[in-house]
Order: C-alpha cells, then sequence, then structure tokens
C-alpha cells in the first residue's frame, strides 16, 4: 500500500490519456484484458513484436504488417533487425503530422522570438534539400553541425534526414580538441557552424575555433554559416563558407527519399573511460517509433501540445524534443543561460508560449531552490501538465520544490534512459501516481530488470545493475570503426553475457517504480552529459604541473559533483592560478562540461597492478562504500588518501 505522504500526483479522472486509447485498440485487436499497467507492460515484453506492430499501426506509422517480419531475432541481441522490408522517412514523419498550431517557435536569453508555421519549415527544409542535392549529398554521406539550439539546426537536420544523409551535431561551447574527437571519426561531408552565440549576456565568437575544426577536417567539402546575430549578414569568419539563411529562400517543397527502417539516422556519442568517445550509430525507425511510443503512451503528448526541453544540441534530449514533431506537438527552442536576464526567465517563456510539457534536469532545480526563486507566485501556468526532468536523479526534495515553488498538481516525469539507446529504460506514465523520489515506471517494450552481482534478479528494494533482458528497436545499429561489434558488446553486455548493462545502479520500489542511485561505472554525468574520464585526462595531460590525475562522480548530501584529483610534480603546488589555469583549459579545449567541480591535491593515486588508474575505487573511497578491490591495486596504501578526504578538506 502506499504511503500517502509520499503520493504527490494522481491521474485526472476528467481526462481520457493516449494510452487509454491505445489499451481499448491492443483489447479489441487482441480480445485481451489489460486492467492496469502491470498488465500493459507485462503483455507489451511478453509479446513484443505483438507490441512494437501495435504501436506502429496505433500511431500511423504505416510500417509493414506482416507479423513475421516485425522482430527477427538472432544469435546476440545486437543483431536483432525490426520491421523488415517496411520503408519510411524520419523527416517526412516530422513535417507530414502536422497540428493546427506553429511547427517551431524559438526564444532566446536576448529576448528574440521566432515563429515558424508548419509551410514555412517544409518550404526551408525544401530549399536546403535543393542546395545538398546541388552538392552531390548521398544517401548515408554525414552532415555535421556545431550550433545553437535554434531553427536552423532543426531544418538542417530534416533536410539532411529526408534524403538519407546521417546527422551528427555538437554544441557550440565544445573546445576544439572535444569536437574534432567526435567528427574527426565520422568524416562528415558537410558542416555547419555557426558564427557567434551569447550565453549569460557574453558573446562568444565561433571563427578561431572553426578555422582550426576547418583546417583538420579533412573531409569536408563545404561549409554553412548561421548568423546568429543577423541572418542577413553576408560575410562569414570561415573561408569559403556560405551563409546558410541564403538557401532557405527557395519555394521547392521536401523530397523524401523511402529508406529501410533500420537506415542509419543520427549519430550520437558516448564516451567509456579509455580512448576516443564512441560514434554511436541510431536507425532512423528504431528512433521514431521509440520516441513516438514515450511521448504518446509515457508523456501524454497531444496534437496542438507545446514542448519544451532545456537541451544543447549536444545532448540526446534534443533529437528527444525535436522527434516530438512527429507527434503533432509544437517544439519551443530556447538558445542562452536559463537565469539570463532573470532568474525565472525560463518559467516566464512557459506562462507566454503556454507550454504544456517542460523539461529541465535536476542541477537546474536546485538552482532555483538555492536561489529561493517562487515561479509560483508570479506565473500561472494554467497550460502546465507535465515538468520533466533527467540528467541525473531527480531528489525528494527537487520533488517538494516542484509542487511548492512551481506548480501544484504538475505531473512530475523523471525520465532515465541515455544516448546509447537515445530513449528511456524508465519513464513516467499517466497510468499510476508519482511517488516523491522514484521514476514511475518502467517503458512499454523495455524488459528491464535490476541485476545482482552474480547476474541473478535482485528482489524489490535491493539495489544491483540496471539491465534489458530483451531486444528493443532503439538500440545502436552499430559503432563507427567497430566492423566487428567488439567495442558494441564490450560496452554493454560484457557484464552479463547476452543482457544489455546499462551501467546506473538501480533498485525497483514496492510500488514497481525504479530510483537510480547514479552510475555504476566510471563514466561521469555532468548537467545530463555523460562525459568519459578519458576525455579530461586528454587535456590534463597538457598542464606541465600535474604528473597524474584521476577523475570521479562522487555523490555526497545528495548531490553530485565531479572532483578532479591530481597528483603535482616535484616542486609545484595548487594554488589558485593553478586551478584557474586547468578549469580554463577543460573549458576552452572539451566544454564547460568537463570542468570539475573541485579540484584537489593527492601524493598518489590507486592503480592496478597492470597500471591502470583505479577510479571505482576512488569513488568508493571517497563516498565511503565498500572496496571491492583493494588486493588487485599495486599500491593499496593510496586507498587511504581517498578516505573522508572532505571531511580533511573541512579540518583544514
Amino acid at each position: 500500500m502506499t504511503q500517502p505522504d509520499r503520493t504527490v500526483w494522481h491521474p485526472s479522472n476528467n481526462e481520457q490519456y493516449v494510452v487509454h486509447d491505445f489499451i481499448s485498440h491492443v483489447e479489441e485487436k487482441y480480445q485481451i484484458k489489460l486492467k492496469d499497467y502491470s498488465d500493459l507492460h507485462r503483455w507489451s515484453v511478453d509479446k513484443t513484436s505483438d507490441f512494437w506492430l501495435t504501436f506502429s499501426e496505433f500511431s500511423g506509422m504505416g510500417l509493414n504488417r506482416d507479423i513475421e517480419a516485425v522482430h527477427q531475432k538472432s544469435e546476440h541481441m545486437i543483431d536483432s533487425k525490426w520491421f523488415i522490408d517496411s520503408e519510411l522517412n524520419y523527416a517526412k514523419a516530422l513535417l507530414s503530422n502536422r497540428n493546427q498550431g506553429a511547427a517551431i517557435i524559438y526564444r532566446d536569453e536576448k529576448g528574440r522570438r521566432t515563429e515558424l508555421s508548419h509551410s514555412q519549415l517544409s518550404s526551408q527544409v525544401g530549399s536546403f534539400i535543393h542546395t545538398l542535392d546541388e552538392l552531390g549529398v548521398q544517401k548515408g554521406d554525414v552532415i555535421a553541425a556545431v550550433m545553437t539550439n535554434g531553427p536552423e539546426t532543426v531544418i538542417a537536420m530534416l533536410a539532411c534526414s529526408a534524403i538519407g544523409a546521417v546527422w551528427t551535431s555538437c554544441s557550440p561551447d565544445f573546445g576544439v580538441d572535444a569536437i574534432l574527437d567526435r567528427f574527426g571519426q565520422v568524416s562528415p561531408k558537410i558542416l555547419i557552424t555557426i558564427d557567434e552565440y551569447q550565453y549569460a549576456n557574453k558573446k562568444h565568437c565561433m571563427k578561431e575555433k572553426m578555422e582550426v575544426i576547418c583546417e583538420k577536417l579533412h573531409s569536408v567539402e563545404k561549409v554553412f554559416q548561421v548568423n546568429y546575430g543577423d541572418s542577413n549578414k553576408e560575410t562569414t569568419i570561415v573561408k569559403n563558407a556560405e551563409v546558410f539563411d541564403q538557401h532557405l529562400h527557395k519555394k521547392i517543397e521536401p523530397r523524401y527519399t523511402p529508406l529501410p527502417f533500420d537506415h542509419p539516422l543520427f549519430i550520437m556519442y558516448s564516451s567509456g573511460t579509455t580512448g576516443e568517445p564512441k560514434c554511436i550509430v541510431h536507425s532512423a525507425g528504431g528512433t521514431l517509433i521509440q520516441l513516438m511510443k514515450e511521448h504518446q503512451l509515457h508523456i501524454n503528448i497531444k496534437p496542438n501540445d507545446k514542448v519544451f526541453f532545456f537541451t544543447t544540441c549536444g545532448w540526446m534530449m534534443w533529437n528527444w524534443l525535436v522527434t516530438s514533431m512527429a507527434s503533432k506537438a509544437t517544439i519551443v527552442l530556447y538558445e542562452g543561460s536559463p537565469f539570463h536576464p532573470q532568474k525565472d526567465h525560463l518559467w516566464k517563456i512557459a506562462d507566454e508560449e503556454k507550454i504544456t510539457h517542460f523539461g529541465i534536469s535536476p542541477r537546474y532545480i536546485s538552482s532555483l531552490s538555492s536561489e529561493k526563486m517562487s515561479p509560483i507566485d508570479q506565473y500561472e501556468l494554467k497550460h502546465l501538465k507535465t515538468v520533466l526532468s533527467t540528467g541525473a536523479p531527480l531528489l525528494n526534495e527537487h520533488f517538494r520544490f516542484i509542487h511548492s515553488s512551481i506548480k501544484s498538481d504538475v505531473q512530475i516525469s523523471s525520465i532515465s534512459g541515455g544516448t546509447d539507446i537515445i530513449s528511456c529504460f524508465a519513464l513516467s506514465t499517466p497510468m499510476l501516481p508519482v511517488i516523491r523520489g522514484e521514476i514511475q515506471s518502467i517503458g512499454l517494450g523495455m524488459d528491464v530488470k535490476i541485476f545482482s552481482h552474480d547476474g541473478t534478479e535482485s528482489t524489490k528494494g535491493e539495489k544491483g545493475e540496471l539491465v534489458c533482458c530483451k531486444a528493443f528497436p532503439s538500440m545502436p545499429l552499430y559503432f563507427f570503426n567497430d566492423s566487428n561489434k567488439e567495442k558494441y558488446k564490450d560496452a554493454y553486455f560484457n557484464k552479463f553475457p547476452g543482457v544489455w548493462a546499462h551501467g546506473d545502479y538501480a533498485c525497483r520500489t514496492k510500488d514497481d517504480g525504479l530510483v537510480i542511485f547514479g552510475r555504476s561505472d566510471a563514466t561521469l554525468n555532468s548537467g545530463g552529459v555523460r562525459i568519459g574520464t578519458a576525455e579530461v585526462y586528454r587535456q590534463v595531460e597538457k598542464i606541465d604541473e600535474i604528473l597524474e590525475a584521476v577523475v570521479v562522480e562522487i555523490k555526497l548530501k545528495n548531490e553530485s559533483d565531479v572532483v578532479l584529483f591530481v597528483v603535482l610534480k616535484e616542486g609545484f603546488k595548487l594554488d589558485q592560478a593553478l586551478i584557474d589555469h586547468v578549469k580554463s583549459g577543460l573549458k576552452k579545449n572539451a566544454s564547460p562540461r568537463h570542468v570539475p567541480s573541485e579540484i584537489i591535491s593527492v601524493n598518489d593515486i590507486p592503480r592496478t597492478i597492470s597500471g591502470k588508474i583505479a577510479e571505482l575505487t576512488v569513488k568508493a573511497a571517497v563516498e565511503g562504500t565498500e572496496i571491492k578491490n583493494r588486493e588487485a591495486l599495486a599500491n593499496p596504501e593510496s586507498v587511504d588518501l581517498f578516505v573522508n578526504i572532505f571531511d580533511h578538506e573541512d579540518g583544514d
């Protein structure tokens, strides 16, 4: 029985949710009765092909209706095939499913507002397709963008996917090395950049950065530049670049190339603990059907809803947000600081634009709380139905703050998944109450379980590894430069053979919800973006004063922070000047998200006998949890340097 004081939202008896219509469709088609969410989820996992086929019909995707073609199993989960012989086009799905309102609303911290109708968006996409055709861009060619979260980025992506090219993007605050680490592996044919951007009232010119990138990306044949300050400006910061806006004025309807369900759509980047970022290729069909399922059956997005997520183009939530157009929603884009020109700026926009689904991160909620902000006192937010949050676990105090200071009756939708699956393993549902501190449900069609270290399923309340035991459509197609899928298998299938291990430490609750405690591997999670420790080390190694370093994400006092521990060369001291030098180097050459919250000097760092830095051991020592591999260390005495280190810091 749920404790009443922990239940913070109940489904409305006055609203017909989209999932109710889906259940009626299933019950009529299969002559079965699904009495609650548990029944629906069990059916979706037990009858995987029936579920995905039925949702494809329900959502109007127009895929092959042969049940035998829905899911072709294989010896290994990663070789599964979906919707054999079906054809679709991702861009067509987004541009054809029109609502009665705008397609895109854009706002920024400078106060600018742009609105694009569906006909305007389609015409501009068609115009840029014409340009790509003239340049000879073919199916499978890569188009890369270093762009802000503006309409031009959506236009370029839709034109790219319409003709079967593959889209990949980074945020402009990424440094040169971080961008080259990504784009350098995928050899883009076309590069799109912005000339400058503004954050917290400070302008950042891209000229120096893009000159270096263009010089080193030898595969690029043409560069387009979006002029952030003035789209009519004809000058460019990159030699021989063309102004993007000048290619949007032809009155041409888009042409859509019919493509297989598993045609590559997006390249996303997720870093391991060593080496360059992994280049993860996602399919058009898998991305589309998975996200439409989440938007409609879980988030309850309906035609004419307005969906917002505070994101950059370097985070998968951008792809998630844009795809909601396929469910006939208007997308609201925002560029700039969420706290400029005023601390509650995003809520002012939510009120003015009548946003129905509003997405942010726990860190943003923490910032509002620490600033004693109370949007509920300033704005009605009467159209707001759902506040979504991802990027880190949403804590009890975050739930309380949202209801006390933002809107008392809003559904809080904590969601969790990743770049790896470009979607969610666990998220909300309008069929169940919201319990403070928990994610409501496991995603439909997702056979998620919690495993103990020995590979057995954990009982409710027992912490363990979040795994998925059956294939699902939005699994990656492959990684770049991984012809035998060895990197792919190593990333997710080494821990439990044949089972996807996601790297999250979690437990199921007695209410069938989910609590996630953070990453179970050494990957860092900074502002919702997964960062490999190797990306940090590559920059720190350039600093003469530092001998070696270890970076970990730690959780203390209910907050997660990224901390960099450094061993200095003899004769050097970690003073403020060196700290500033390290942070500025990471910010410039990687991105602001690579900058640690703290930098601390230590005398030694735990290493395995083979010489590998033992990041998880450091994390465990700092957090005060069990240290399991002390005997496997070459220098086990070094672990003691990290035990209660923050208590020592406070004492100093």
